[in-house]
């Protein structure tokens, strides 16, 4: 079953469409998405195509971004014996960080990572994260703790929210929907269509 997802930017213009495929066990899928991200200070677009594994843990990310100045190019695989390998094209660097999540800046799909690995939206937990951050356009790593904390699990209307913080920085309240998705992430992007995703041909 495949479903679209299409998400509005939160507080500037943008749009972000993605077309996943989950698995059919366990809290794996498969995403191809493009953002579209027009700025007074220069337009920006991505791609992105992601991996995650059974267990909700990242398998794979290929993305790509273009200004007007540039095209970048990023990849990251984490191996079996829970290494990353990152590649800018100018070859691959093995690092060895803790964290099984990755997030990439301005997309709200990749909030949903730790949420549906931790079934955060239907078991309440709290949790501090270890992800790997992923810069727009310059595509700069760095890794970040934050913290997931379960602040009401799917209800009758089919949605969840879970707290996230990061740092220093406030807490946002992100609403996803009953498979862990994101439909509104405040001050990153809120779907078209506030109801859970519907399934397309394909």
């Amino acid at each position: 079953m495949t479903i679209m997802l299409t998400w509005q930017a939160d507080g500037r213009p943008g749009l972000e469409g993605t077309r996943l495929l989950p698995a059919s066990t366990g809290r794996g899928f498969r995403a191809l998405s493009r953002m579209v991200l027009p700025s007074p200070e220069g337009d920006l677009t991505a791609s992105y195509s992601v991996s995650v594994a059974e267990d909700g843990t990242l398998a794979r990310l290929t993305l790509s971004s273009a200004t007007a100045e540039r095209e970048r190019h990023f990849t990251a695989n984490r191996t079996d014996d829970n290494c990353w390998l990152l590649d800018d094209g100018s070859g691959a660097t093995r690092k060895e960080y803790e964290a099984v999540d990755v997030d990439v800046a301005f997309s709200p799909l990749f909030a949903s990572l730790p949420i549906r690995r931790l079934a955060l939206h239907r078991d309440a937990g709290d949790h501090e994260v270890p992800v790997v951050q992923v810069s727009l356009p310059d595509m700069d790593v760095q890794l970040v703790t934050r913290r997931y904390r379960t602040v009401r699990t799917v209800g009758e209307d089919g949605t969840a929210v879970v707290a996230c913080s990061a740092g220093g920085g406030g807490e946002v309240e992100i609403v996803v929907d009953a498979d862990g998705f994101v439909i509104s992430y405040p001050g990153v992007a809120a779907r078209f269509a506030e109801a859970p995703a519907s399934p397309v041909a394909g």
